[in-house]
């Protein structure tokens, strides 16, 4: 196997303009991690402004540069580190990579094993690839941190995006009431996701729509996320993926703020979902690897409905 390959690095902190496409050291699995050879890999808003995409902490680390980005994978295993059992090389895989290693915009990535699930076998690599990071806030907002259950009513804001239209199905799937606010242009887009009702953001009042919600699920903050207070019942919950959330005086609402985990048991729920057709990862478009740069510019510029994915093999 060749010591060197093809990547994505950036050399100093900063946009797109910083990201260069080429040859890097080919990297080696350490105690407990699987070296994945990449088949594609997807890029997610604001990757390239977060501290751990750029130093080995979520604030104030230290710099490790040059760093690989994108942090979600789907591909093939091509060696096992020390101590891996539960993985055997050709075996399609996918993940969420953690925030402070280097990411999947390259040939090759190391993954410890543990945050790594088998590929879903109804789905291809590009499309896989757009499941991890947004499939996982979905799950882990709605289930984990909300509690969502048959016949909740939900609020997701910005259903047709890349994270919303991972909300609007499994929040669908777990058999919740489901509204979504998104553009005109989304409506039946948003509908076709699995949502019960489409609120036009940009023509109507949300709040003046709906009433007595159980969960609000937020991805988009800001006056969205203020006024989403208003809907909710008593003791309903935001999830906010957006920004820390403060519950008005006088509410008995609950409020959470969560970054999204690496986590394998949450990815064998998503497969179980993509298998049942009762998921299916939205893809905008797919690029090579060495448009990377110009499909971080377009996270910051476009419409998009879905995830942005880079072709690597």
């Amino acid at each position: 196997m060749n010591a060197t390959m093809r990547a994505v690095r950036g050399h100093r902190r900063g946009g797109p303009e910083e990201l260069i496409y080429e040859d890097a050291p080919r990297p080696v699995p350490g105690h407990g991690d699987v070296l994945v050879e990449v088949r594609a890999a997807s890029v997610t808003p604001g990757e390239l402004s977060w501290d751990a995409t750029w130093t080995d902490d979520f604030a104030d680390g230290e710099p490790r540069l040059p760093v690989v980005p994108s942090k979600e994978v789907s591909g093939i295993v091509a060696e096992l580190g020390h101590g891996v059992t539960d993985f055997r090389p050709g075996e399609a895989v996918y993940g969420l990579i953690p925030f402070t290693r280097d990411g999947a915009a390259a040939e090759y990535v190391t993954v410890p094993a543990a945050v790594l699930a088998a590929k879903p076998g109804s789905l291809d690599h590009e499309r896989t690839a757009a499941l991890p990071l947004a499939g996982l806030t979905a799950w882990q907002g709605l289930v984990d941190h909300a509690g969502v259950t048959a016949g909740a009513r939900v609020l997701v804001h910005g259903g047709a995006g890349g994270v919303g239209s991972f909300a609007v199905q499994v929040a669908a799937a777990l058999g919740a009431e489901v509204t979504a606010t998104a553009s005109a242009g989304d409506a039946d887009f948003v509908r076709g996701l699995g949502a019960d009702e489409v609120i036009d953001y940009a023509g109507q009042r949300f709040e003046d729509e709906l009433k007595g919600a159980e969960v609000v699920f937020d991805t988009v903050g800001g006056d969205t996320q203020a006024r989403s207070w208003a809907v909710l019942r008593p003791g309903g919950i935001l999830v906010s993926v957006a920004e820390p959330p403060t519950p008005p005086a006088g509410t008995d609402a609950r409020a959470v703020f969560f970054v999204v985990e690496p986590d394998r048991a949450g990815l064998e729920e998503l497969t179980a979902l993509v298998e049942a057709g009762r998921l299916i990862p939205q893809v905008d478009r797919i690029l090579p690897l060495e448009s990377a740069p110009g499909a971080y510019a377009a996270l910051e510029r476009e419409h998009r409905r879905g995830k942005i994915v880079l072709r690597v093999s």
